[in-house]
Parts: structure tokens; sequence; C-alpha cells
């Protein structure tokens, strides 16, 4: 088990490293320094010597990865891909163009995000896995076409009806949740049940759907048939064996979501005024501030790779093929 992580983390370093090196490349192959020296100058203000000025100050005036008039390793090392990308591997993020620390605002804003995002990710994953289940339970029926079909329309409409509509219901006619904003404390759950709840919603439809599909390409397999000839009920086919050999797709779909409980939901962040890193990272595309998003990239290209790698480990729990392999 030892060497497998240790491979797996072997894997993640190359990887990560190429996505931090083509994430540079189409940041500054897009906007050079100059580029966006001259976005955040302002047009009117945008003269030779105050765009130099403002790429010195913000350490924009190196060469990209080799610099001829530095000595020995400094050629290499005193350039603007180790400074502005290469020092993330550490964590250093530096400032953005407003002089805040970036490590210090994402450090502040990852509980808010987390908040957020997990309460929504949990209730969203026993949802959709239950009715799931209900469906394949009561498959061919009534309750199976019109479920399928209730799915099918709740994930065809879009997310940003479910927060409008959810203010709009459940805070201005119910008055049950405030419409936005965000208190530390006890008080927070006021605040953030309704960004839950609309979470937890919107997403059920498509979840229910897909593992629905997984649990019926699985109840048609051998070994349901053997379950069911030695007379075991069809509810106890379904929680003992069915789900638990499902469990490879279900934990393979869950690692997407894992960036998501840290960087936050984007739109719902914004919509309700919660200053975690979904908003944060919005602010910053809007202010062109590319330190910050540089950063947000990064983050959640190590927390995918890390991700992916938990769940290689989870698979060797739920199945033996994987660990005696």
């Amino acid at each position: 088990m030892l060497a497998y992580i240790v491979r797996r983390l072997l894997y993640a370093g190359p990887i990560l490293l190429g996505v931090n090196l083509f994430t540079f490349i189409l940041f500054f192959g897009i906007n050079t320094p100059d580029d966006i020296a001259r976005m955040q100058l302002g047009p009117k203000y945008a003269s030779e010597e105050s765009i130099q000025r403002w790429k010195t100050e913000r350490g924009y005036d190196k060469p990209m990865f080799y610099n001829p008039a530095r000595e020995g390793v400094e050629k290499l090392t005193d350039t603007l891909f180790v400074d502005k990308s290469l020092r993330m591997f550490a964590f250093e993020f530096g400032q953005a163009n407003d002089g805040h620390d970036i490590a210090l605002e994402i450090r502040g804003r990852m509980a808010p995000s987390f908040a957020v995002a997990l309460p929504t990710f949990v209730l969203s994953l026993f949802a959709a896995i239950t009715l799931a289940l209900l469906l394949v339970f009561f498959r061919a029926t009534a309750l199976d076409f019109w479920g399928v079909t209730l799915c099918v329309t709740m994930m065809s409409i879009s997310s940003m009806f479910y927060i409008i509509g959810g203010q709009w219901l459940v805070s201005k006619i119910w008055a049950l949740a405030p419409v936005s904003g965000y208190a530390q404390g006890l008080d927070m759950v006021r605040f953030l049940c309704l960004p839950v709840l609309i979470g937890v919603v919107a997403g059920v439809g498509s979840g229910t759907r897909w593992y629905r599909t997984i649990f019926l390409e699985e109840i048609s397999r051998d070994y349901v048939r053997t379950a069911r000839a030695k007379g075991l009920s069809e509810l106890a086919t379904l929680f003992r064996h069915v789900l638990k050999n499902a469990m490879i797709p279900i934990l393979t779909g869950v690692v997407v979501v894992i960036p998501a409980l840290f960087l936050g939901s984007l739109l719902m962040e914004s919509f309700f005024a919660i200053p975690g890193l979904g908003s944060y990272t919005i602010e910053a595309i809007r202010s062109q501030d590319f330190g910050i998003v540089r950063s947000m990239v990064f983050i959640g290209s190590v927390l995918y790779i890390f991700g992916l790698i938990l769940t290689d480990l989870s698979y060797t729990l739920v199945d033996p093929r994987v660990r005696l392999g």
C-alpha cells in the first residue's frame, strides 16, 4: 500500500508542473506584462514610464524563462516563471494588485466556502443515491417513469433559475431566510440554509439520474440473479450488493466535487454575498487581477490531483481486485 501511495504521488509531481507551465504560458501568451500593466493603469495613464514603474513594483519586469543579465543559476531562477509560478509550489502566491497578500486572503476565505460546499455535497450525495435506489426498486412502474421525467426536467433548468427563484420564494415571499449575507458563529446557519438548499435541489436531478443508470447496470449482473435465487429480498439485494458494487463509479464522480469543497461555487457565493473563494475569484476576474486568478487555478489543480489520488486509494478499499493487483 505504501509503495502504491508513493507511486501515485510521484505521478502527481510532473502533472502539476505541466499544468503550472501550461497555465503560465496561457496567461502571459494572451496578456503580456505590458498588457496587464495597461489594464491596471487604464488607457489615460498608460505611458511607457508608468508601465515600466508598475512592472518594476510588482516584479513583472523580469524575463519569462531566461535572464541573461544574471550570473550562474540566477539566469534560470531570477525569471518571471520562477517568481510567479514555481513559488506557488511553496504556496507563496505573492500580492494582489491592491497590495493584499493572496495567501492570507485565501486562508481567510476557505472557511466560508467550505461551510457552504460541504453540507451541499453531503446532502446532495445522500439525496441522489437514496432517490436513485427508490426509482430502481420501483423500476418499470409509473413512479419510475415520472421520477425520471422530473429528474430530466430539473437538470434541464439553469442553476440561475434555482438561485433567483429560491431567493424570491423563500426570502421575499415566505421570509424564512435572508436574501444574502454571511455571519460568523451559530448565526451563520441562518444565512447558509438557503444556498445549501438551492445547491441540493439544483443538483439532485442530474445526480439521481446518473446513479439510477449505474444501479440499473449493476442490477442486471449475474451476482444479483444469484442473490435473488438464494432467497434474498429485493431491498436487501439493493443495499447489500448493488450499492456496494456500484461504489467505484460513485467514487469517480465524487472526485470532481472535491475542489469545489474548498474553492466554493462561483455563482452561489456571488449571488448570496458569501466571502468565499468563489466570490474572490469572480472579483479577481472582474478587476483583471491575474495574480489571484493564477493562484486559484493552481490551487484547483492541486486539489483535483489530490482528489484523484484519494479516489485511487479508495478503490483499494471497495474493490479487492484493485488491492490484489
